[in-house]
């Protein structure tokens, strides 16, 4: 998730400029690794998706994230990010935070409802990914795997000064969480990389 947050989503303001060079399809090394335009199990396994095209897989070690959660980059976590979040349990945070940290974000619930999802979802932008403006453009419902859910539209600015816009698409499976989420710059970015996200979502298949 992330990023900035990545939920992909969720840890970008630590990341520099410099490990987020633009362009990185084809890339396999230490901090991306190349993802196949094939059918992959991502996060814990618990989700396996289809790409259209290549993407990259983030390193887990820039974003600190737990095991139900992985992050993908097309051209740079700065530029645009696609989060997987993959059967989290109620009672688990979707980033890893210090129990010391002033501001903390809320843990996910197994019986949240989708506005609750969209309002934790919000705080870690702002808590985590430093947003200084969050703003939800749409909250309505979406079958997501075979079952009720939901899709949030977003768009946030962040201290960098961009302006970023994104969607997710998730259920409450089972007392779990399964979401997909997109978040691109909204210039181009966010345009260029959507009808690869809804591709993915709509190849979405639980194992």
């Amino acid at each position: 998730m992330v990023r900035r947050s990545s939920l992909l989503v969720f840890g970008l303001a630590a990341l520099s400029v410099s490990a987020c060079a633009p362009g990185l399809s084809g890339i396999d090394n230490g901090t991306y690794r190349l993802v196949r335009a094939r059918p992959i199990a991502v996060g814990n396994n618990r989700l396996e998706v289809t790409p259209p095209r290549e993407w990259n897989r983030v390193s887990s070690r820039l974003f600190f994230d737990i095991s139900e959660v992985e992050d993908w980059t097309q051209n740079g976590p700065l530029l645009d990010g696609m989060t997987f979040v993959t059967g989290l349990k109620g009672g688990s945070f979707v980033v890893r935070q210090d129990k010391r940290e002033y501001r903390q974000i809320p843990k996910y619930r197994s019986n949240m409802t989708a506005p609750e999802i969209a309002s934790m979802l919000e705080s870690i932008y702002r808590v985590k990914g430093g947003a200084v403006d969050f703003k939800t453009t749409n909250l309505s419902p979406r079958a997501f795997l075979g079952y009720p859910g939901f899709q949030l539209d977003f768009e946030h600015l962040d201290g960098d000064e961009v302006w970023r816009k994104g969607r997710a698409v998730g259920a409450n499976i089972d007392g779990r969480l399964y979401l997909i989420m997109l978040d691109a710059a909204r210039a181009h970015y966010y345009a260029a990389s959507l009808p690869d996200f809804e591709a993915i979502v709509a190849s979405a298949r639980r194992r």
